[in-house]
């Protein structure tokens, strides 16, 4: 026994220090990378392989393009998007969604509940009815829901026969109301009844349910929240300009002779927009990433030599600080620097760690050009 624990010592000691130093480094900066994500730790990749609401994947492609880059920064109310899929696993019409993966700092801006309606069922003669009255209850008292102060109306609509197709219902109030005392969450009920309010005997009207209908028709909550980080700056509208920039060329280019570092060639070249990918996959995150799978940030690279040209966009504090060093005026000012000038912010969607798919946004993370300042 004692043989056997020295060697897992043995074993667990580093065999290198420098590869220790490296695997030290990349833990602190996956960390690092994780807080500018807003989380202490990675979700948990889901336990088998589940698909995504189409709703939430729709929503991401109308966000964000293929690199997750905000197309439109109006498009989304607030900066997270949540949904939740009914935890009852019940045919009846009585839902109920776990929030506790909700952050206390986010403001529930807006929360819809989700409900495919299903194809009408074939009758044996003519139908009279062409509509029947939804109504949506938040649950009060778990064990009677139906008796008098047992529920309360969140929202009530007529509903056409013919079709089938998402239908949505705001109750806003109620998730707001579990999201400040959790044991208020007694769940959803929904009722079916004819356009004066009689009893519909048999239903005409059918919901897909969570247990006998496809993922993509399951009934879900979304909620849009705000978290209340922001960036520096808001992403511009101008989406064009995060097309990759045509190089700023010097007009002449100097000649190198014999040997140099590549270092010192980036220093003869002005400042500009270079690549800079950040591959979820290669950092151990496709796990729990749905979209994107990567996306490039982009870096500013290069020298801001007087005279700073309108083409590096300069700040007239850069232009000042250019005159101040070229002319040896003050000791100790260099030059201005290359840096970006314009952010714009990505979307991601994932899993959390309770398998909800979350599309969040998140502020000033691609360089969309570069200057000197």
């Amino acid at each position: 026994m004692l043989g056997a624990i020295l060697l897992l010592l043995a074993l667990a000691k580093p065999v290198c220090p420098g590869l220790a130093g490296a695997a030290s480094r990349r833990a602190e900066a996956l960390k690092r990378l994780l807080e500018v994500f807003g989380m202490e730790d990675p979700p948990a990749p889901p336990a088998h392989f589940k698909q995504p609401p189409q709703y939430m994947v729709d929503l991401f492609n109308t966000v964000a393009n293929a690199d997750g880059v905000t197309k439109n920064p109006d498009i989304l109310e607030g900066n997270t998007v949540r949904s939740f899929l009914d935890k009852t696993h019940s045919e009846k019409m009585r839902f109920l969604f776990v929030l506790s993966s909700v952050a206390k700092n986010e403001k529930i801006l807006t929360a819809e509940l989700h409900l495919f309606r299903l194809w009408p069922r074939a009758t044996d003669g003519p139908t009279r009815h062409h509509f029947c009255q939804v109504s949506v209850y938040q649950v009060l008292e778990k064990s009677k829901p139906d008796a008098p102060g047992g529920r309360k109306l969140l929202a009530a609509r007529l509903v056409s026969l013919q079709g089938s197709g998402w239908e949505v219902f705001a109750i806003t109030q109620a998730v707001r109301d579990w999201t400040e005392d959790e044991s208020s969450n007694q769940g959803l009920l929904v009722t079916v009844q004819g356009l004066g309010g009689s009893p519909l005997d048999p239903p005409l009207l059918q919901f897909a349910s969570s247990t006998d209908h496809h993922e993509s028709k399951k009934p879900m909550l979304v909620l849009f929240t705000d978290d209340g980080r922001r960036g520096a700056s808001l992403p511009m509208a101008d989406f064009p300009a995060l097309q990759p920039q045509a190089p700023i060329l010097p007009a002449k280019t100097p000649k190198v002779s014999g040997p140099r570092s590549t270092r010192s060639l980036d220093r003869l070249q002005p400042c500009q927009k270079h690549p800079l990918f950040v591959d979820f996959e290669e950092i151990g995150w496709s796990g729990w990433i749905i979209s994107p799978r990567g996306y490039n940030a982009y870096h500013c690279k290069g020298s801001c030599p007087f005279p700073l040209g309108e083409n590096m966009r300069p700040t007239n504090h850069a232009t000042v600080q250019s005159i101040i060093n070229a002319l040896k005026l003050s000791e100790g000012v260099g030059s201005p620097c290359c840096v970006p000038d314009k952010l714009h912010s990505i979307n991601l969607l994932y899993f959390d760690d309770d398998e909800n798919v979350v599309l969040k946004q998140y502020d000033d993370m691609v360089a969309g050009s570069c200057g000197c300042h």
